[in-house]
């Protein structure tokens, strides 16, 4: 044996299990102590240990969380919130020359007849808010919304807009709202991923996963795709064969392997990788019991008109206040069922069936429950439709300039109609909003400035906004 064998073995010998609890006591303590906060949101472990890690933003927020109805296919704001009885006097006419001057059109030739709106308006709440017939729940929540009718975009094709709307830019390729949410605030929970996305509509999106993706930033903000029944995700559950024993011992070695080569390394995606080994196995007790609807009161499922084991537009609503509640920081819901070039008046009427009643039980029940004042809740899609008829007679084409959207909770002023159309809800005259300004509010209610908010990527800082948007002031409390 060498002078150096002889050496570690006496070495080790003293190393005892007495000596180390003895000697170590005050690191246990500060093991201990990081572990209980991080719990509590008030530890601040590096990126390379957590990269979901709670942070600080750069001003107090007034909402913590958000949710996303994402009404993808765009609803005709002429047939739910913009009331035009100009529009029905002029119905089967030519539009003036004057309000098509330097317009274009997705499909249909701008010179098409107009259309006049399909069905009733009344005006609700305090607020006197002006809501369609197709919109009985949201009518009873009239003063708990905000209500912007003067919303616009640059983008008037399904994917470019959807992608714009969700990521700020109509390249594929940027980082998504949520994902720019997660990156600045972290996370709340530690055994569910920070970004949760469904889809309920008769088809995906047109934007497809973009529309929830991380971009250029580290993998662990982009959203994760649950399904609203059974296992969230697809192999969650073990194969038979494999136990808990064989599993944790399995992500113990994969662990030591991936931490020895990050600290050779330094990649953050060998971070998320970690990251998303551990959160799966923590998925493994918490998503079953998330996913248990029977565990909810009955007036509560009467309230969405969600049903156990029944995937639905409802049922990811409910599961959205569940994911909230438990500490995700962003949950999206992708309703892609709105575009309607046709058969106008009987889909619309359905997509609100669907949906209507879901929307409006959210807000009542995050309100019930002391969460509204700092969820935030967006419910809108990529933009608007046409005065003109497409379709024959019960249609109407994609439209940028003038749509509508309705927000709540977090920070947002309740029982306010922002913005103002013209007679015949074509363009938007009064407090006009573009997507980069509503990115610019709504990062600021969740403690941001948006122009410092940004990753550098490629030589160059970006942002959600890029090089646009301003916070509309109106809309804050």
């Amino acid at each position: 044996m060498t002078r150096t064998e002889q050496v570690v073995r006496e070495h080790r010998a003293q190393v005892t299990r007495r000596w180390f609890f003895k000697e170590c006591g005050v690191g246990l303590g500060a093991i201990a102590l990081g572990s209980l906060l991080r719990e509590s949101a008030l530890a601040a472990p590096t990126p390379s240990a957590d990269p979901l890690a709670p942070k600080r933003p750069h001003f107090a927020p007034k909402a913590k969380r958000v949710i996303f109805l994402f009404m993808a296919g765009a609803p005709s704001h002429l047939e739910l919130f913009d009331y035009k009885p100009e529009l029905t006097k002029w119905n089967g006419k030519l539009p003036p020359a004057e309000l098509l001057k330097g317009y274009r059109s997705a499909f249909i030739n701008p010179n098409s007849s107009l259309l006049g709106p399909k069905f009733k308006f009344q005006r609700h709440g305090q607020s006197g808010a002006e809501l369609s017939e197709l919109l009985p729940h949201l009518s009873t929540i009239a003063d708990d919304v905000a209500i912007v009718k003067s919303m616009h975009t640059h983008a008037f094709n399904h994917a470019p807009a959807q992608i714009l709307m969700n990521t700020g830019s109509t390249q594929f390729g940027r980082p998504s709202f949520g994902a720019w949410s997660t990156y600045g605030l972290g996370s709340e929970s530690s055994s569910l991923p920070s970004y949760v996305v469904f889809n309920t509509g008769v088809n995906g999106t047109s934007g497809g996963a973009s529309n929830w993706g991380c971009g250029f930033l580290p993998t662990v903000h982009q959203g994760v795709a649950f399904r609203n029944t059974g296992d969230p995700v697809l192999y969650l559950s073990n194969p038979r064969g494999v136990d808990d024993f064989i599993q944790r011992d399995s992500l113990a070695t994969l662990k030591r392997l991936n931490q020895e080569r990050l600290g050779l390394v330094g990649d953050p995606e060998i971070a998320t990788r970690i990251t998303s080994y551990e959160m799966a196995y923590r998925m493994q007790s918490s998503a079953p019991e998330l996913m248990d609807l029977a565990r909810e009161p009955k007036h509560i499922l009467d309230l969405y008109g969600a049903e156990p084991g029944r995937g639905s537009f409802a049922t990811s609503c409910l599961l959205a206040r569940r994911l909230v509640e438990r500490g995700v920081r962003f949950v999206q819901i992708f309703h892609e069922a709105w575009d309607q070039h046709g058969n106008l008046s009987k889909d619309i009427a359905r997509n609100c069936r669907d949906t209507d009643q879901a929307s409006a039980a959210l807000i009542k029940d995050l309100k019930q429950r002391g969460m509204l004042e700092d969820t935030l809740v967006i419910w809108g899609g990529e933009f608007g439709r046409t005065p003109m008829v497409q379709g024959g007679d019960d249609g109407r084409d994609h439209h940028p300039n003038c749509f509508t959207m309705w927000l709540a909770g977090g920070g947002i002023k309740s029982g306010i109609t922002l913005g103002e159309s013209d007679a015949f809800g074509f363009n938007a005259t009064q407090d006009p909003v573009h997507v980069h300004d509503l990115h610019a509010t709504l990062l600021h209610l969740l403690g941001f400035n948006h122009e410092k908010l940004s990753h550098r990527f490629q030589g160059r800082d970006f942002r959600l906004t890029d090089v646009h948007g301003q916070v509309v002031t109106k809309l804050l409390v």
